[in-house]
């Protein structure tokens, strides 16, 4: 299936490992040129580094997305390398956990600002050029933790804002062809998760409560993404798409 795709100039935040690094890959397997963001360089690079060597267009871009003038400058880098942005895809984020009671400013701030501040400024980064073109596709990453989970408020509540910036902007940009949608992954196995205590129980935990008894692949929700971000998605807008294998609660 042609996924219209080809040629298409997409950015993607968060793109130096996992989800993200996943994310790159099936967009530009469906030939769209990429730019990978990541904070950290040397990831950003390597993300890069490998789609060319497959023989896609890419370029790495390292920057704070919680920083206006870096997202900016991320959306500049795009039109600077490719003369367009057609797809953004808002996926850096991370988890610092605790309970209310232990959970510290900087934990707070760190998490809500990079998921929800950041997809904010990305997203007004690219608006114009969108906007100018007619059409554009912003796929955000939320989270299942958007109904709430114990010990994540501060992430629980950032996915949460995603969910409702994503509407809000799909009411906004409608009528430029501009649709903005979110994906919710389930318990995706990443080597960030892999690096969390308790792994193995929070792995077991995880399957047997999912109606398809395994973790998420991050080539899952790459795929949703890919879907979202395609021609064949261009009457969806405002819609959340969870990818959890069935599990939502619970």
């Amino acid at each position: 299936m042609d996924m219209g795709l080809a040629g298409k100039v997409a950015i993607v935040t968060g793109g130096g490992r996992g989800i993200g690094a996943a994310i790159c890959k099936a967009l530009a397997a469906e030939g769209a040129h990429i730019v990978a963001n990541d904070i950290d360089r040397a990831r950003a690079e390597e993300t890069g580094a490998e789609l060319t060597a497959g023989g896609a267009k890419a370029i790495a871009v390292a920057g704070d997305i919680t920083r206006a003038e870096d997202a900016e400058a991320l959306a500049k880098a795009a039109l600077d390398a490719f003369g367009r942005i057609d797809i953004l895809v808002n996926n850096a984020g991370f988890t610092r956990d605790g309970r209310i009671t232990k959970m510290t400013e900087d934990d707070w701030d760190s998490v809500v600002d990079v998921i929800l501040k950041g997809t904010f400024l990305c997203t007004r980064a690219v608006i114009p050029a969108m906007t100018e073109q007619k059409s554009g596709r912003i796929v955000n990453i939320a989270s299942r933790a958007h109904w709430g989970n114990p010990g994540q408020a501060n992430y629980s509540a950032a996915k949460a804002g995603v969910v409702g910036f994503t509407r809000s902007q799909a009411a906004e940009h409608g009528r430029n062809n501009i649709t903005v949608n979110a994906v919710a992954p389930g318990f995706v196995e990443t080597p960030l998760v892999q690096a969390l205590p308790h792994y193995e129980k929070i792995k077991q935990r995880t399957i047997d409560n999912t109606p398809i008894p395994r973790l998420g692949r991050v080539e899952d929700i790459a795929d949703a993404v890919t879907f979202l971000a395609s021609e064949r998605a261009s009457w969806i807008t405002g819609e959340l798409l969870h990818v959890t294998g069935g599990r939502y609660r619970g």
